[in-house]
């Protein structure tokens, strides 16, 4: 079962085409960034498949879902 989450995509770290290039960038954010905790490749269905780079500590609940927040599926957790 694939787990969804909910981000705001204005927090996003970076939006590829590339499934590898989107891994490959978030292992380089989290190597440079050793405090940054959990780094999340997430695919965005949202229009033409995507896959945006999160934080995980930047994930929202249901209860404080805003307009602007999009739904993606978690498909890679660093």
């Amino acid at each position: 079962m694939d787990e969804v989450v909910l981000f705001n995509p204005g927090d996003s770290i970076g939006n590829f085409h590339d499934y590898h290039e989107a891994v490959q960038t978030a292992q380089i954010y989290q190597e440079r960034h050793d405090n940054s905790g959990h780094v999340l490749v997430v695919k965005n269905e949202h229009g033409e498949p995507s896959f945006d780079i999160f934080l995980a500590e930047q994930q929202l609940t249901n209860s404080t879902e805003p307009s602007t927040t999009k739904r993606y599926t978690v498909s890679k957790k660093l």
